[in-house]
C-alpha cells in the first residue's frame, strides 16, 4: 500500500500566524487572553487553547479587560472599534491575505463602487468583508445568483479567500460576457489555489483521498467537493477516531490533504493510523518489513544500533584498537537515554508522535526497566575501562536524565529565567549532538591518549555534525507540537527555511572537511568514504525541501539509516584495508 500526503497540506501562513500569534500572547500581553470568535476552524486547535486558559469572546461586553486577538478570518471594522472602547487590548491576527481583500473593498467603496463577494454568506471572512463595503455589499454563491442582481454602474468582484477557483473562472467569464467594465480581483489565496489544483492531480494518481480538517472549515469542504468531482472516493475526517478502514482497504494507494487550519499533529495522526492499521491487516514481506521497521523505531534500538556504527567508524578513523567496549557503551548510553526522555516527554509526544506516544504509555515499565538496565550496564563498562570513562559517561548521564527536570524549585523561579535545561532555546538540538560526538568520539579516544589531536576534532565534528543535523531536521518536522508545549528549539528560533539551510551547510561543510583532510593526509582514507554519509543525508533533506518527501516512518527510517551506513562503510574499509592496528 501506498500513501502520499499532498505538498500543501496543513496550515497555509495566515492561519500558521494566527496561531503562533495567539500562542505566544500569554508571554507578551496583558491576561486574560481571548479570541473574537473561534481563531480558526478546527476543534481540536481550539480545544489545545482552552486548555491553555485561551477563551472565545462571542459577544462584546460594555467593559473589557486583558486582551482580545481577532480572528484569522478577520472581522467588520466596527467591531474592532467596539472591542478597543470596551478596553480590550486589540490585537489583529487576520490573515494578511484577507487584510489585502478588505483594503480592496474599502478602498474602491469610498470611490462609489459597489462590492459584489463571491463567497459563503454565514462565512466569518464574508461577513468581515461586507463591514468594508457598507451599504453597497453583496454575496453570491452560484451564477444564477450574480444573474439576479442589478447592473451597478461601477462595480467590482473579490473572491473570499478559499473559494474554489474553478467557479471562480466561471465568475470571471461571466463578468467578460456580462459587465465588461467591472472590476474583477482574483482574492484566492494562492496556497487555497495550489491545495484545490493538487488534490485533482492527486486523484489521478491514487484510488482513494482522505480530507483532514474541521467540518465547519470552508476550504476543507471545497477540497472534499473537488476529489468526488475528480472521481474518486472521497472520506472527510477530523481525526483518525473517524477513518473507515473497512471502506479503505482496497485501496491500493491513498492520498492525504488536509484543510489550511488543520496542523500538523492531526494529519500525523491521520497518517500513522492509516500505515499502521492497512498495513498490518495486509499479509506478505512489506507488512513484516513495515512491522520490524516500527518495533526497531519505537523502541530506539535503531537510533541505538546507530550510535554503536557511528562510535565504529570514528574509531577507525582514530584508528583505535579495542574498540568494541565503547561501541557497547555508546550503544546503551543512547538508548537508555532516549527512552528515558521519551519517558518524561509525554506531553510533546502527544503532538509529535502520537503512535510513540501510546506505545509508551502502554509499555511504560516494561521499557523502564530496559532503560535502567542498558544505562547501568553502560555504566559498569565505562567503570571496568578505567575512571576517566566511568566520569564522563556518568556526568553525562547525569545531565541526560535531568534534561526533562525541574532544577531550579518554585522559591528560587522569579531570580531564574529558566527552571529545566530544556527550557533553554535551542538546548535540545546542541546538547544531543554534543552528547553523542562525546559517546562516540571522544570517549573511545580516551583509551589512547587524553590530548585531543587532529583525528580526534574531525571525528568528533563529523559525528556531532551528523547527529546535529538528524535532531535539527526532526525538530522542524515537530515545530507545531514544540511551539504549543513551549519548547524553543532551533527551527522555532531561527525559522523553518533557515534552519534547513543552516542543516545544510553543516551537512556539506562535514564532507568537505573529511574529504580535504583524508587529501592531506590528515585522516586516513576512510575519510573519503565517511564523507559519503553527509552528502547522503544532504540529498535526502533537499528532496524533502523540494517537495519529495518519504511517508513519515520511511524518513525517520531512512535518515537513522545514515549512522549504520557510516558502521557499513568503516566495516567494509577495514576489511579491504585491514584491521586497525
Amino acid at each position: 500500500m501506498k500513501i502520499v500526503i499532498a505538498k500543501t497540506a496543513g496550515f497555509c501562513m495566515g492561519v500558521r500566524r494566527a496561531v503562533e500569534m495567539v500562542l505566544d500572547a500569554p508571554r507578551r500581553y496583558q491576561e486574560p487572553i481571548s479570541t473574537f470568535g473561534p481563531l480558526i476552524h478546527n476543534p481540536q486547535v481550539l480545544n489545545l487553547l482552552r486548555d491553555k486558559g485561551i477563551d472565545i469572546l462571542d459577544d462584546i461586553p460594555k467593559n473589557g479587560r486583558g486582551t482580545v486577538l481577532i480572528r484569522a478570518h478577520g472581522v467588520p471594522p466596527e467591531t474592532r472599534e467596539a472591542l478597543s472602547r470596551a478596553g480590550f487590548t486589540v490585537i489583529d491576527a487576520t490573515c494578511p491575505r484577507v487584510i489585502k481583500v478588505q483594503s480592496i473593498i474599502r478602498k474602491h467603496a469610498a470611490k462609489g463602487y459597489a462590492s459584489i463577494i463571491i463567497g459563503d454568506k454565514d462565512h466569518p471572512e464574508v461577513i468581515g468583508l461586507l463591514g468594508y463595503a457598507g451599504d453597497t455589499g453583496y454575496v453570491v454563491d452560484s451564477l444564477a445568483g450574480l444573474d439576479a442582481l442589478p447592473d451597478f454602474d461601477k462595480a467590482i468582484i473579490v473572491a473570499q479567500t478559499t473559494q474554489n477557483t474553478s467557479f471562480f473562472r466561471a465568475v470571471k467569464a461571466w463578468a467578460e460576457k456580462n459587465h465588461p467594465t467591472y472590476k474583477v480581483f482574483d482574492t484566492i489565496c494562492d496556497s487555497t489555489s495550489k491545495r484545490q489544483a493538487e488534490v485533482t492531480q492527486l486523484a489521478t494518481a491514487v484510488d482513494a483521498i482522505v480530507v483532514v480538517g474541521g467540518r465547519a472549515s470552508g476550504n476543507t469542504m471545497r477540497l472534499v467537493e473537488i476529489a468526488h468531482q475528480a472521481g474518486k472516493p472521497a472520506f472527510h475526517v477530523e481525526t483518525e477516531a473517524d477513518l473507515d478502514f473497512q471502506a479503505l482497504s482496497t485501496a491500493q494507494s491513498i492520498g492525504i490533504t488536509a484543510g489550511a487550519s488543520t496542523p500538523n499533529w492531526i494529519i500525523k495522526q491521520v497518517h500513522q493510523a492509516l500505515e499502521r492499521n492497512l498495513m498490518t491487516q495486509r499479509r506478505g514481506w512489506r507488512s513484516l518489513w513495515f512491522s520490524l521497521q516500527r518495533v526497531l523505531l519505537l523502541t530506539n534500538f535503531y537510533v541505538a544500533l546507530g550510535a554503536g556504527c557511528l562510535c565504529f567508524a570514528a574509531a577507525a578513523l582514530q584508528e583505535i584498537p579495542r574498540y568494541t567496549p565503547y561501541v557497547l557503551i555508546a550503544t546503551l548510553y543512547v538508548l537508555s537515554m532516549h527512552i528515558l526522555n521519551y519517558l518524561t516527554a509525554k506531553k510533546s509526544d502527544k503532538y509529535n508522535d502520537p503512535d510513540r506516544a501510546a506505545f509508551y504509555q502502554k509499555h511504560k515499565r516494561l521499557l523502564t526497566i530496559i532503560a535502567f538496565i542498558t544505562g547501568g550496564t553502560g555504566l559498569i563498562t565505562a567503570a571496568l575501562l578505567g575512571k576517566v570513562p566511568f566520569i564522563v559517561l556518568l556526568t553525562m548521564s547525569l545531565m541526560g536524565l535531568s534534561y526533562n527536570m525541574i532544577i531550579i524549585p518554585e522559591q528560587l523561579a522569579s531570580r531564574f529565567q529558566y527552571r529545566r535545561i530544556r527550557d533553554i532555546p535551542g538546548s535540545k538540538t546542541f546538547l544531543i549532538a554534543m552528547a553523542w560526538g562525546l559517546v562516540t568520539a571522544i570517549l573511545p579516544s580516551l583509551s589512547t591518549t587524553i590530548h585531543p589531536d587532529f583525528p580526534m576534532i574531525a571525528a568528533f565534528i563529523w559525528t556531532a555534525g551528523m547527529v546535529f543535523a538528524r535532531t535539527a531536521f526532526f525538530d522542524s518536522l515537530d515545530i507545531q507540537g514544540n511551539r504549543i508545549i513551549g519548547q524553543e528549539t532551533l527551527p522555532i528560533i531561527l525559522g523553518e527555511k533557515r534552519t534547513l539551510a543552516l542543516v545544510k551547510t553543516i551537512l556539506l561543510g562535514i564532507g568537505i572537511l573529511l574529504v580535504l583532510a583524508g587529501l592531506s593526509g590528515m585522516i586516513p582514507s576512510l575519510g573519503f568514504v565517511l564523507a559519503v554519509c553527509p552528502l547522503a543525508l544532504f540529498g535526502v533533506l533537499t528532496l524533502h525541501e523540494r517537495g519529495y518527501s518519504l511517508p513519515l516512518l520511511r524518513l525517520e527510517f531512512t535518515v537513522e539509516s545514515h549512522f549504520l551506513l557510516a558502521g557499513l562503510l568503516a566495516g567494509l574499509w577495514t576489511a579491504l584495508c585491514g584491521p586497525v592496528s
